[in-house]
């Protein structure tokens, strides 16, 4: 038997289970720390869009809200970060925890050659994904400096042999027998 708990939601009112409660809780103030100081009409908004997805998908206003629903409504919604940065950057490492689970580290980015963007060794695709750029731009730049800015082909092929390729992809496949 679980806890209910009454919850008034974009002007409306819910009854939710407890861990639904507490996961729309947590969305509410990961994008709440998103969103401008003070900016409360888009908190607002975001609070009635979920209040008329609850009503679309819970036929009885005498239902329970389920932890299913939740979730059903915030991969709806979209997730917080497509509202933005947090406001505060010592908010930013505990914005991913999930309870239960140990934080993870950010993983260092490392520069490889690319082995989808590539036109002759990935050299160009690699530098683009490292950047997060354009893998046209970058190229366009190389052959500028290579024509006109003393970059020689040499240089290139140093590149070609000093940076290891991108690490191949792992599928997992898993067959009915």
């Amino acid at each position: 038997m679980k806890e209910t708990v009454n919850a008034n939601i974009g002007s409306m009112a819910f009854t939710l289970d407890e861990d639904a409660y507490r996961v729309l809780g947590s969305y509410f103030d990961d994008i709440r720390r998103r969103l401008p100081e003070g900016d409360a009409e888009t908190m607002g908004d975001i609070e009635a869009r979920v209040a008329e997805i609850f009503r679309e998908k819970v036929a009885s206003p005498m239902r329970v809200i389920t932890l299913d629903v939740v979730r059903a409504t915030m991969e709806q919604m979209g997730s917080p970060a497509d509202f933005g940065e947090p406001r505060d950057a010592a908010q930013s490492g505990a914005e991913n925890e999930v309870p239960g689970e140990e934080p993870t580290e950010a993983t260092p980015r490392k520069l490889y050659r690319s082995r989808t963007e590539r036109s002759i060794a990935g050299i160009c695709g690699g530098l683009a994904a490292y950047f997060d750029a354009d893998p046209t731009m970058i190229r366009l730049v190389m052959l500028l400096l290579i024509l006109f800015g003393g970059l020689s082909i040499w240089a290139y092929i140093i590149l070609w042999i000093v940076i290891p390729e991108e690490p191949a992809r792992k599928f997992n496949i898993h067959r009915n027998r």
